[in-house]
């Protein structure tokens, strides 16, 4: 399907430049409600945000949006993804609407869509949205125009559910846990939940101001959480990103753990205690092959998907399995969850690590990944990858690879990046092959 707003996750963009504007968020807000408003009940939508500065705006927006439709809106503040999913579907809502870039830097900001069953939109119901967003909306007569509140307790809701996710025999007691929330939406939620549960907690990138969300801090930018870790002593540091659907860890030496170790274990430990359903891991082409090898060394199976959560869930869904996601950390437990989760992912490793009583950097380090090398090449327009030259360095990688690697190309479904990584276990010409193709898009780009 091609697409003209909507990109692997949503709508995102630059701020005050379209198409992420207010008067944008308007149009969605009256698109997706007119596409929702099904049955003659009172409807709802479910809208939360991140911290971003541009949140205030867009939330005005959509909510002027909705309740021109006849939509009514409840506002629940800054959660995490995942807690918008959950509400939405808790309060039998028609609709649920994240503000959020995710990992993005302050300056971005996106819009994710959830049905009434917590899941994010179909391919189907992105179409009608954007056929609708180029027609005029019909809005609703005086009388019926909708109404804004917003709940206070969201946050204690979402606390309570993902607590729910841990044993009840088992507790957190002596633990030093160092959490980074990315001075995002979790920056409330995941320190306590995990206090509550009986840590040690020290808390990092919870004093969000609007404009510091993922600047130096979060799962894509470890090194501050790596530092804090080694400084405190901790047994284990644990990183979310914007929106905290993402997760990436740390042991107590300070290596990062990514997030195919931490589906290695999960899926494992699932697999021992008669937990996994389907009999395999559904991640995507960018999981290292050492992941697969290990979880086949564990009779487990793997099945790839093409890059991006929402892709991983519709495998998941299809095959009836509960454990899937992606090596940047967007671990998808679909017995708990309808989307990535960072925090209850989290919660499934701090379990095995009180119940095996080993230290992280034993526990988390399960297999030896295969090297492999991810560079982002930043292009102004068109496509570069349709250049001669580039599908030229793209054939030439591919043979000096074959039998001995794999080679995956993408552009970025969210940014105007072309993706390159290769793996093999040949380190100098993983280098080699990567370079190449990141300079023939650069001269074509």
């Amino acid at each position: 399907m091609s697409r003209k707003f909507f990109g692997t996750d949503g709508i995102r963009g630059r701020t005050n430049q379209s198409p992420m504007t207010a008067e944008m968020a308007q149009r969605v807000g009256q698109a997706a409600g007119a596409h929702f408003l099904r049955g003659d009940h009172r409807h709802r939508v479910v809208v939360g945000k991140d911290t971003r500065l541009s949140g205030y705006m867009m939330e005005s927006a959509l909510i002027s949006g909705f309740t021109s439709v006849g939509m009514d809106v409840v506002m629940v503040g800054p959660v995490p993804t995942p807690a918008v999913a959950l509400l939405t579907r808790s309060m039998r809502a028609d609709l649920g609407v994240m503000i959020s870039a995710s990992h993005n830097p302050f300056e971005d900001n996106g819009i994710k869509l959830f049905g009434p069953d917590g899941y994010k939109l179909s391919d189907e119901d992105e179409a009608a949205i954007e056929t609708l967003l180029e027609t005029e909306p019909k809005l609703a007569p005086s009388a019926e125009i909708g109404r804004a509140r917003k709940i206070e307790d969201a946050r204690g809701r979402y606390i309570h559910a993902a607590k729910s996710t841990f044993p009840e025999e088992l507790r957190l007691d002596g633990l030093r846990i160092v959490v980074d929330c990315a001075n995002g939406a979790a920056y409330e939620v995941a320190p306590a939940a995990l206090w509550e549960l009986g840590a040690d907690v020290v808390a990092m990138g919870v004093s969000p101001n609007g404009l510091n969300i993922n600047h130096n801090v979060g799962s894509t930018a470890p090194d501050a959480l790596q530092a804090r870790v080694l400084e405190e002593r901790a047994d284990i540091g644990i990183a979310l990103d914007g929106d905290a659907d993402r997760l990436i860890v740390v042991d107590e030496k300070g290596r990062i753990v990514d997030g195919d170790q931490l589906m290695a274990l999960i899926a494992s430990d699932w697999q021992a205690r008669g937990r996994l359903k389907g009999g395999a891991l559904v991640t995507t082409v960018m999981s290292n092959l050492g992941l697969e090898r290990f979880l086949a060394g564990q009779g487990i199976g793997t099945e790839r998907t093409k890059v991006g959560d929402r892709h991983v869930l519709e495998a998941m869904r299809r095959t009836g399995r509960n454990v899937g996601g992606e090596q940047s950390g967007h671990i998808i437990l679909s017995d708990y969850a309808t989307t990535g989760d960072g925090l209850v992912a989290a919660l499934q490793v701090l379990a095995c690590l009180v119940a095996e009583m080993k230290p992280a950097s034993e526990l988390l380090h399960l297999f030896d990944p295969l090297p492999q090398l991810l560079k982002n090449v930043r292009f102004a327009g068109g496509q570069p990858l349709d250049a001669a030259s580039v599908k030229a360095a793209i054939a030439d990688a591919e043979a000096r690879l074959s039998g001995s690697g794999r080679l995956v190309i993408r552009k970025s479904g969210t940014e105007p990046l072309i993706r390159v990584m290769a793996e093999g276990e040949d380190e100098a010409l993983v280098s080699e092959v990567v370079d190449s193709i990141c300079d023939a898009v650069k001269a074509a780009a």
